[in-house]
């Protein structure tokens, strides 16, 4: 386990910290004919031969360095303007999915696969955590639906799906606040959010859309709530 820490230690200060945005740009103009980008492979072995501090251990670097070009070169060939934060999660997926194959591979280390599977606390966590994006997100939206078509559009006064990811964050945190035992956490978040939305339900002067996010934000919190106290119970 240790070297697989290591690895992933490797790759953060690889691709975030040792990495210019200059670079990056660089890399996206030229793709295979920047120079760059072969200086940011070889940086990645040689950070895991630093961090390993074996020599013996050159064919994980080796390794590490090649699928990480692979998975470069890809992204660099594929991605377009508008997909360059999904090619973003799926690169820095890919690299943390090679470096995982990596160390079992090398390591001979071995994932007790059937034992999580079999682990109900495990399996309620990620339910539950699941559940609480986009599914969430749907219910809630079919269940306000009605008062939602009651209040005008003004899609240009917000982000899109802003709203969306500010309630997934949101019950994300209140199910972490409860889950460790934090719930003075959850009133401040809620306080917090209060404060923000105060401004924006002062310059509407409608009341509709004061109830409508007051709703909203109930039942976002309470299905948090409720999912972290069901998770509670599974983990007795």
């Amino acid at each position: 386990m240790l070297i697989l820490i290591k690895l992933i230690l490797a790759h953060l200060i690889g691709d975030f910290l040792l990495q210019p945005t200059s670079w990056v740009k660089e890399k996206e103009n030229r793709k295979a004919a920047s120079p760059k980008l072969y200086i940011h492979v070889l940086i990645h072995g040689l950070l895991v031969l630093l961090l390993l501090w074996d020599i013996e251990q050159w064919p994980i670097a080796v390794a590490i360095a090649l699928t990480h070009l692979a998975i470069d070169l890809m992204k660099l060939y594929t991605q377009k303007s508008k997909t360059k934060t999904t090619w973003f999660i799926a690169d820095q997926g890919l690299h943390l999915l090679s470096i995982l194959i990596i160390w079992i591979g090398f390591t001979k280390a071995s994932i007790d696969w059937q034992s999580i599977v079999d682990d109900p606390t495990v399996l309620g966590l990620i339910t539950l955590v699941l559940f609480l994006t986009q599914p969430t997100s749907i219910i809630l939206s079919n269940l306000l639906r009605k008062w939602a078509d009651s209040i005008p559009s003004q899609p240009d006064q917000s982000l899109q799906d802003a709203g969306k990811y500010i309630g997934i964050l949101e019950r994300l945190f209140v199910f972490t606040f409860i889950v460790t035992g934090n719930w003075e956490a959850v009133g401040f978040l809620l306080a917090a959010k209060s404060v923000f939305r105060f401004g924006d339900l002062k310059k509407s002067k409608e009341r509709k859309l004061t109830e409508y996010i007051l709703i909203g934000t109930l039942l976002s919190f309470g299905t948090a709530m409720i999912a972290g106290l069901i998770f509670l119970s599974i983990a007795k």
